[in-house]
């Protein structure tokens, strides 16, 4: 299972590619590890550019899921129009499982399951430390409570 982990944080996309094969994770190196947008939704060619590039990216790296933390849409820590048009664009992309997922079923899966490994020796940037947990998040999911998704 290839599942890429995303944060979308303002006009910027944070990703982090990981797979499971036979109860072994690789987080694996991707050409691209985030995607900054300029005048996102005010350009119908600038979203349909970034739809094409993120679909290249995951048909390139065979991914088969990606998964989202889900934003707030109002309230202090609300997303912007931008991070929802862009979450939007990453839906619509065909043949790819999108989830999003909740704080709550981060926090609960956390707690079943938590990360074997410190994040500081994934290897990884800082920046992509979201991206990651959404990721084993959603792998754990897929695991161990596959009817429900």
């Amino acid at each position: 299972m290839r599942t890429c982990g995303v944060e979308i944080t303002g006009s910027e996309v944070l990703l982090c590619l990981l797979t499971k094969e036979e109860d072994v994770f690789d987080i694996r190196d991707v050409r691209q590890t985030r995607f900054t947008l300029g005048q996102v939704g005010q350009d119908t060619e600038e979203m349909r550019k970034f739809q094409f590039d993120f679909a290249k990216l995951l048909e390139d790296y065979q991914i088969d899921s990606v998964a989202i933390k889900q934003r707030a849409p109002k309230g202090k820590f609300a997303g912007s129009a931008t991070g929802f048009k862009i979450e939007a664009a990453i839906q619509l992309i065909k043949d790819v499982d999108v989830k999003i997922l909740s704080a709550t079923e981060i926090k609960e899966q956390l707690k079943r399951n938590p990360l074997p490994i410190d994040f500081e020796e994934t290897g990884l940037k800082k920046y992509q430390e979201t991206a990651f947990v959404n990721a084993y998040v959603y792998i754990m999911m897929k695991t161990y409570r596959p009817e429900e998704l």
